[in-house]
């Protein structure tokens, strides 16, 4: 589940030759001359809308920022009477691009501005100012990219105990579901006689809420649930991974309610 954290690790161990060794510490030797020059790397920056894309900009020559599947349609920045204070901004009109240059006896460290795109996205730029060489900044809109999980469709009118049995089967293998917004936080335990039980996930949607516990047997005994001792009498469904948990071990449940709406009692 979300909570749980694997880990693996593995070593091993390998005899060598002396002329072995000595080949491979010419090829060591071979490979820190060759990277004794690095080349200058173009920066690729994946943004959120309304996010601030960090980059770094040329001192003495342009800086080109070019988006990805999109165009820049207007660039914000403030205006100064003093060389060492500005810097300019050209859009260019064919590709959309903007290319950044700052004036002789630039004082400053960075250099800051907001761009707005076709698209409709807006992004703050900071990008630090040094070195003689052009460079380039390549953005990418991070929802374009990863755009979210569709959420799983129900079919209209189902009824409350057959959604209630479709949200605990999503949450079992923690699949999305359209109309709920999903919540993994962990809330804090509290310890119900010998049995701990902490709210690890919910789901929330307009007409039910399911959440999603982490219960565990704290005391000197095995422990037999039932599920009048995880949810309260107004649940729709309950469903536990585990019914019988042996001194230490743990389980998961999960609830199902009718979604609290403005104007219920509490």
């Amino acid at each position: 589940m979300a909570w749980l954290e694997l880990a693996a690790g593995a070593s091993c161990a390998s005899r060598v030759w002396r002329r072995e060794r000595l080949v491979g510490a010419a090829l060591v030797a071979l490979g820190l001359a060759g990277i004794a020059e690095p080349a200058l790397a173009d920066q690729n920056v994946l943004a959120a809308d309304n996010g601030t894309v960090r980059c770094d900009a040329s001192l003495k020559d342009l800086t080109r920022i070019t988006l990805k599947d999109d165009q820049f349609a207007s660039v914000s920045k403030i205006q100064t009477s003093s060389a060492a204070e500005d810097f300019q901004v050209v859009n260019e009109p064919l590709r959309g691009d903007i290319y950044l240059s700052v004036g002789s006896g630039f004082s400053r460290p960075s250099i800051s501005f907001f761009g707005t795109t076709k698209k409709g996205f807006v992004y703050k730029f900071v990008c630090a100012v040094a070195g003689s060489e052009a460079k380039q900044v390549f953005v990418a809109n991070a929802d374009s990219e990863h755009p979210a999980a569709v959420g799983e469709r129900w079919p209209v009118g189902l009824s409350e105990q057959d959604g209630a049995a479709r949200l605990i089967s999503a949450m079992y293998v923690q699949k999305p579901v359209e109309g709920f917004d999903i919540t993994w936080r962990p809330l804090a335990p509290v310890n119900v006689g010998s049995l701990k039980v902490q709210l690890v996930g919910q789901y929330s949607g307009w007409s039910l809420t399911g959440k999603l516990l982490k219960l565990a047997n704290t005391g000197n005994k095995p422990v037999t649930l039932s599920e009048d001792q995880v949810a309260p009498a107004d649940a729709l469904a309950v469903s536990l991974a585990q019914s019988r948990l042996e001194v230490g071990q743990e389980t998961t449940a999960f609830v199902i309610m009718r979604a609290a709406r403005p104007g219920d009692q509490p």
